[in-house]
């Protein structure tokens, strides 16, 4: 059994205040919604209508929560108006798909425009990465308040390295060793060292870099750099904490494989220590072999090195 904690006084009045703050930020409290004919709720059927085939009124109660008697007055009011129509459904004749009608998109035309607008305003206002953070939060709300905890159907993405990526890898990979195995800073100095000289002397045509985005967070990276025309390296690769078990470390060293055998390289490497199982459990499964191990003090810590190869 789940259990949850009370919301407090405090929590419950602030999402109340967000609530009275939002809907006055979107007009909720005309009369017509963007000062249009139609009722919240009416303008809601009408989009899910103009966005969707083959409704029924039973998916319309499902989807949107209403009382099955308000939506059959509604909808019995816009069929009088001419704005959506009815037709039998071949497999089921006791049940009846709903449609806008010409006239029902025309009149459902206007309202998203301005609705399209009013947003636009509204984020206008912000600077681009308050955009990106307004968004990130309303999906959080979504997520959480739906009731639905699960994965996004596309978890994540991989993508180029961008301006600031570099920074955030150097920090989040030294806070990340030092929690998890104690390492000291050398480690996080190890890591600005490596990246700096990637960016220095980048060669597009045989290096490459690929970070892994969630929900507009990096959450992963890792690097090929070109050790000599037949030996690349596979240099730096992590992966969030909140992020694991998606199959994204696996992803990431598959990429890495895949680039440099079109590039024709003839082996890859790379190095790490004993500790990292993940890690080692992901190399062993993409072919990589343990070439040898070697004890050394580094980063305040007594380690096995393991230089790991890959023929290609």
């Amino acid at each position: 059994m789940t259990l949850h904690h009370q919301p407090g006084k405090e929590r419950i009045d602030a999402v109340r205040a967000f609530n009275r703050f939002y809907t006055r930020q979107i007009g909720l409290l005309d009369e017509g919604l963007l000062k249009s004919a139609f009722s919240l709720t009416e303008a809601r059927v009408l989009y899910e209508l103009a966005h969707r085939d083959g409704l029924t009124a039973t998916d319309l109660v499902r989807d949107l929560a209403l009382d099955p008697g308000y939506l059959s007055r509604l909808l019995k009011k816009f069929e009088e108006r001419g704005l959506v129509e009815r037709a039998a459904i071949e497999a089921d004749a006791r049940r009846s798909s709903i449609a806008l009608t010409p006239a029902g998109r025309q009149a459902f035309a206007p309202l998203n425009r301005d609705s399209h607008d009013q947003v636009a305003a509204l984020l206008d206002r912000l600077a681009a990465s308050d955009q990106d953070r307004l968004v990130k939060a309303m999906q959080t709300v979504q997520r959480l308040l739906g009731g639905d905890n699960a994965e996004p159907k596309i978890p994540y993405m991989l993508r180029p390295l961008q301006v600031g990526d570099i920074g955030w890898i150097v920090r989040r990979q030294g806070m990340l060793y030092a929690q998890d195995y104690g390492w000291d800073e050398t480690y996080e100095a190890l890591v600005a060292e490596i990246l700096a000289a990637f960016v220095k002397s980048f060669d597009p045509k045989w290096e490459r870099s690929w970070i892994a985005e969630r929900e507009g967070e990096v959450v992963g990276s890792v690097f090929v750099v070109r050790k000599s025309d037949e030996v690349a390296k596979l240099r730096l690769l992590y992966v969030e904490p909140s992020a694991r078990g998606l199959g994204i470390g696996k992803r990431l060293v598959d990429e890495c494989v895949s680039f440099a055998r079109a590039k024709g390289y003839k082996t890859m490497t790379l190095w790490t220590n004993d500790i990292l199982v993940s890690a080692r459990r992901i190399y062993e499964a993409v072919g990589f072999k343990l070439a040898e191990e070697e004890r050394h003090h580094s980063f305040g810590k007594d380690l096995v090195g393991q230089n790991w190869n890959l023929e290609l």
